[in-house]
């Protein structure tokens, strides 16, 4: 409930003097209207509100000039014979070109060395395929043997694997850097 609406609308006007203007000047029991201050009062809301409006506004616009700028699009169109872009156009071939042509060579130079690779790894392949199929001379028989020396036996056919994985992993890494030093050149 606003403070406008506590006395009634059309309720008879009190004068702010007690009685003729000439009494004001010497009326020291003049008293303000009741009616007077709701109207000051919502005259101050009234100012406040507008402030406070006016500052919202202020921080919602005060970026308006350099976002009008940011924004501001000009278009320019410029005419050119048909001469200078075909001396443009070759140009611009003559600076590629030459680009094109080492990547070519590149490319050349890293299918041979895939291809080789590949057929490194056919041979491995048919080398392993064979081993399977030929029984393995790596087995051993511990029958006539001590479980010590059964047992000394394994660690060292593990330790075999194991040196083998590892150069098999190191000759992968060989490979690798040299794919890697091949594709750089």
């Amino acid at each position: 409930m606003s403070r406008l609406s506590l006395h009634p609308r059309y309720a008879p006007r009190e004068s702010l003097f007690a009685g003729h203007p000439d009494h004001y000047r010497g009326d020291t029991n003049a008293v303000c209207s009741p009616f007077l201050r709701e109207c000051v009062m919502a005259m101050q809301d009234c100012c406040d509100e507008a402030h406070e409006t006016q500052e919202i506004l202020r921080q919602g616009t005060y970026d308006l000039p350099r976002i009008t700028k940011v924004l501001e699009n000009e278009r320019v169109f410029l005419l050119v014979d048909e001469g200078t872009i075909r001396r443009y156009k070759a140009e611009l071939t003559d600076e590629i070109e030459p680009q094109i042509n080492e990547l070519l060579a590149r490319a050349d130079k890293g299918l041979k060395a895939l291809s080789k690779k590949e057929k490194q790894l056919r041979t491995k392949v048919e080398g392993v395929q064979l081993e399977q199929t030929v029984p393995s001379s790596r087995t051993v028989n511990t029958a006539g043997m001590s479980k010590l020396e059964a047992r000394r036996i394994q660690m060292l056919v593990r330790q075999r694997e194991r040196l083998e994985e590892e150069l098999q992993a190191l000759r992968t890494e060989v490979d690798n850097m040299e794919l890697s030093s091949m594709k750089k050149r």
